[in-house]
């Protein structure tokens, strides 16, 4: 059977030089994984893209687990750099990363597959569909990289920045992006198996974080929290809702300000929950907290954060929507029955969901940290929030599918009580009025074109 060749080619308006360094920063390889891939990197040997390196991926191939590894096999500097396939699904799997020089100022990203499926001519009604996903992948990696390189990177100060909850939905997106946009991040962890060289030890609950051994800190970025959308909510959950979002936060807060010199900014992740519900109508950062259970754990979570901005650090409540990215969260938990033609309304359906794509939550936590005249709570959502009826036909038609189902309010409420009513059946028709009025500028302001790009659609 003769190689197949897959071939992708883009240009971005930097310097080919720039172009070339991205891919050796650390983090570009997870920054340019799309989120529906099944694919995650579990080990590296080597040191950026140079020859040698080795890298472990884990992944399920029709839900079957497997590894994939990969070992760079040529570098050229600003011309080329090549990997292939040591162990894993294909026959034959040869990368080649090209870059093409335009002139001082652009560049030519090319990327070439060379590759075989592995049973031979059993193989060949599949190559249709291999040619597809990889069209899907490369897709996804060229509109991120020149998003990125022409947008973000190394286009402001670089900055020292630590992170709590960096292995959540967010936080394990937001260290690469902020990596490769020239960033140094330092991961606060709370399982010492996942020290490294980048990570510092803490245990909020015992009082436990070495600010020495950070050293010089300019920004904090606080997500913790856990899920609060998983069964429903017994008392003794919802006290580790509610202690899992202050007691961190709070601890981290005094920390920071105690330090000989604080950093410039505290951003501490909040939610719209904090509105409550508010039927249609239109919600800014200046309206009032809401009268539910998550209204006040968003509460006392903003105001755990005040020691911060007590202390001078400039300090940002953080409202965060309805995230969209299949690697977790809501859209993750939809992907499947919306796929399989199961998409359901949840009730009549005109509840307000405030949604943000990933691509825009990203880039919002980085406008926020460049931009100093930006403080207290900020609306991270979409310009558009759209009704839970609407959602539910924009993704059907992503999919292709019908979603015509319906879970009736009364079956919603025995399945899932306090949690379903007040994170299902809960209207907030939120709007981003501080980012707008910054200048932020939105990847995606509309709906569908978010769910097509977060889904690879």
């Amino acid at each position: 059977m003769k190689d197949r060749i897959f071939t992708k080619k883009t240009f971005i308006n930097v310097p080919v030089a720039q172009l070339f360094a991205w891919h050796a920063r650390n983090g570009a390889i997870l920054r340019l994984t799309p989120p529906w891939a099944p694919l995650r990197l579990i080990s590296r040997i080597g040191n950026g893209i140079d020859k040698g390196v080795k890298v472990r991926f884990r992944m399920h191939l029709f839900k079957i687990p497997m590894i994939w590894e990969a070992e760079h096999i040529d570098y050229q500097e600003n011309i080329l750099f090549q990997d292939h396939q040591t162990k894993g699904p294909f026959g034959k799997w040869v990368h080649t990363h090209l870059f093409h020089a335009q002139g001082e100022n652009g560049a030519i990203m090319e990327d070439n597959v060379c590759f075989k499926l592995p049973l031979g001519f059993l193989s060949l009604p599949f190559y249709g569909h291999a040619k597809k996903q990889l069209a899907r992948v490369f897709d996804y990696r060229h509109r991120v990289l020149k998003q990125d390189l022409e947008r973000r990177a190394d286009k402001v100060r670089k900055q020292r920045i630590l992170i709590s909850g960096a292995s959540g939905t967010i936080g394990s997106i937001l260290v690469p992006f902020l990596r490769t946009c020239g960033h140094e991040v330092i991961r606060l962890v709370r399982n010492p198996s996942d020290l490294s060289e980048d990570a510092l030890f803490w245990d909020p609950y015992k009082n436990i974080l070495d600010m020495e051994k950070a050293g010089p800190i300019d920004a904090v970025i606080n997500l913790n929290g856990v899920d609060i959308s998983r069964g429903k909510w017994t008392d003794a959950q919802k006290r580790l809702i509610l202690d899992s979002r202050v007691c961190p936060t709070l601890f981290l807060a005094k920390k920071i300000s105690e330090m000989a010199h604080p950093p410039d900014v505290f951003i501490s992740s909040s939610a719209i929950g904090l509105y409550g519900d508010r039927k249609d109508q239109v919600l800014t950062e200046k309206d009032t907290k809401g009268d539910s259970f998550i209204s006040h754990v968003c509460e006392q979570w903003e105001q755990a954060s005040l020691t911060a901005n007590d202390a001078g650090i400039r300090t940002v409540q953080l409202r965060i929507g309805v995230v969209l990215t299949p690697a977790g969260g809501a859209l993750a938990r939809m992907v499947l029955p919306f796929s399989l033609g199961l998409g359901t309304r949840l009730s009549h359906g005109d509840q307000y969901m405030s949604w943000i794509s990933m691509d825009d939550a990203l880039g919002g936590i980085l406008h926020i940290l460049e931009n100093r005249n930006m403080e207290g709570p900020v609306n991270l959502t979409a310009p558009h929030p759209v009704t839970n009826r609407d959602f539910t036909r924009a993704l059907g038609r992503v999919f292709a599918r019908p979603a015509f189902f319906v879970i009736p309010r009364r079956l919603a409420l025995w399945m899932w009580g306090d949690m379903g009513k007040e994170t299902l059946l809960t209207s907030a028709r939120v709007v981003p009025e501080k980012l707008v009025k910054n200048g932020f500028v939105f990847e995606h302001d509309e709906l569908t074109p978010a769910l097509k790009d977060m889904l690879g659609k």
